[in-house]
């Protein structure tokens, strides 16, 4: 096999430079770990790399990457403090009053679910991972257990290693877990019988096979699934239908987070009676994903008003980036600093009418400010060099943490070129975190040179 690793990694333990293992990996180990064959099979596709030249992952080649990446042990120590620490303040009520009181009378609802899949993602500085953002309903964690199952190490010593980025049936399990849990929370001891897992034409939207992964891993637990347009639902006799299918619960994937699109008025009306379990809900967007709640918990006068540990509000005002409310009272100071900010949208989602600091024009900055947008300090990614197609290629990325109820399920990375997330670049898409343990500056020591040992796969 070719060997297309530049540095070993008993080199890069020798070397003078002082990044912390999980850096260096990042930067000179370009290994492939991605089995093609595995993944297919873990897909649910022929167990051959043929299969992922079918539809429909032929209309989506970026969506992994054959390279892991790493991630320190103390990185990953810091993700999990940063996610404990906002759980600290989201049950407190003074934070709860500030993100409810500008929310819809849906999010006002509070329907007992904790809600399903945040994702919590970060930019790795080298002072820390910084949160960028909280979302509602992240995708991909099913992919992130498929990639699990599909991989393969450069070397005998390093199957240990890749073993901590966790296996897909311990994900897969914790997910079941997790949507048993959420109707428990509602129903008690009830019967679940079926779920749907629902969003506006499922399939149109890039995850849609993610979806299709889903409904198998429900039928494969005993559980009856349907993928539905939300406009195919309908309110009757006291209950959510899909045709003459009763929906118990529903796997909320729409980006109308408070459901005020009138096509998603039965939906509505079946979640406000308490007849559905919706997960995720209008009140975990407000309490998590609204982009507002990032300007409270950056700002350490509003955590010490919360009364919160000055632990916890350290930890707060390391890991998430100091985040402002764009209005007037800001207005021209931001302007002039706005080199420094990234604009969202308050109520955004997947980057979309996102806007660079360096990049805003007059014409930009002034729509800006007639909508309601937070300005956030920008943390440049962290990169991650990689061999496609015998070149090497630095892509950026970022670390998506899927959570439950203040814990980990999973960790993933997204690579890619530009400004966003995007799954349009060669080499790029959702890779496997590694963790390296604190004690790995020892183990990586004693490896042997990689040369001949790599296993090379084609990027898909």
């Amino acid at each position: 096999m070719n060997d297309i690793s530049n540095t070993s990694p008993a080199a890069m333990m020798n070397s003078n430079a002082t990044p912390d293992l999980a850096t260096q990996l990042n930067r000179n180990c370009l290994c492939h770990t991605l089995d093609s064959p595995r993944l297919a099979q873990a897909l649910g596709l022929a167990p051959d790399a043929a299969a992922l030249a079918q539809p429909p992952w032929s209309e989506r080649p970026h969506a992994f990457s054959a390279t892991p990446v790493f991630v320190s042990a103390a990185q990953a120590r810091a993700m999990t403090s940063t996610i404990q620490a906002i759980e600290s303040a989201v049950h407190l009520p003074g934070y709860r009053e500030q993100a409810l009181a500008r929310a819809p009378a849906s999010a006002r609802l509070d329907p007992g679910p904790r809600g399903v899949f945040l994702g919590y993602d970060f930019h790795l500085d080298p002072g820390g991972p910084r949160l960028i953002e909280i979302n509602t309903n992240a995708g991909g964690a099913l992919l992130v257990a498929a990639l699990a199952q599909a991989q393969r190490a450069c070397c005998n010593e390093a199957e240990a290693f890749l073993a901590s980025s966790g296996t897909a049936g311990q994900i897969e399990h914790s997910i079941v877990e997790m949507f048993l849990a959420e109707w428990r929370l509602s129903r008690g001891e009830q019967t679940l019988r079926r779920i749907a897992i629902v969003d506006d034409a499922p399939a149109e939207q890039y995850l849609y096979p993610e979806f299709l992964l889903f409904r198998a891993l429900f039928e494969r637990h005993r559980l009856e699934a349907v993928i539905a347009d939300a406009r195919e639902l309908v309110w009757r006799d006291g209950a959510l239908w899909h045709g003459e299918q009763r929906i118990d619960l529903v796997y909320n994937r729409l980006t109308d987070f408070y459901l005020t699109a009138p096509e998603h008025a039965a939906l509505r009306a079946a979640y406000e009676a308490g007849a559905v379990v919706l997960t995720p809900h209008p009140r975990a967007h407000a309490l998590y994903a609204d982009k507002r709640n990032l300007v409270r918990l950056s700002d350490p006068d509003f955590l010490r008003a919360l009364d919160l540990p000055a632990t916890t509000i350290e930890i707060l005002t390391r890991g998430v980036p100091r985040t402002v409310a764009v209005n007037a009272a800001h207005a021209e100071a931001l302007w002039v600093e706005r080199r420094r900010y990234f604009f969202k949208p308050a109520a955004g989602y997947g980057s979309k009418a996102a806007y660079r600091g360096d990049k805003l024009t007059k014409r930009v900055w002034s729509e800006i400010l007639g909508a309601d947008y937070v300005a956030q300090e920008t943390v440049p990614p962290s990169e991650r060099a990689l061999h496609v197609k015998g070149d090497t290629l630095d892509l950026k990325l970022d670390i998506r943490a899927y959570v439950y109820d203040g814990a980990i399920q999973a960790l993933a990375a997204r690579l890619y070129q530009g400004q966003t997330t995007n799954f349009r670049t060669p080499g790029g898409g959702f890779a496997p975190v590694v963790v390296a343990p604190d004690n790995a500056a020892t183990t990586f020591a004693a490896w042997p040179d990689a040369t001949g040992h790599d296993f090379e796969f084609s990027n898909l």
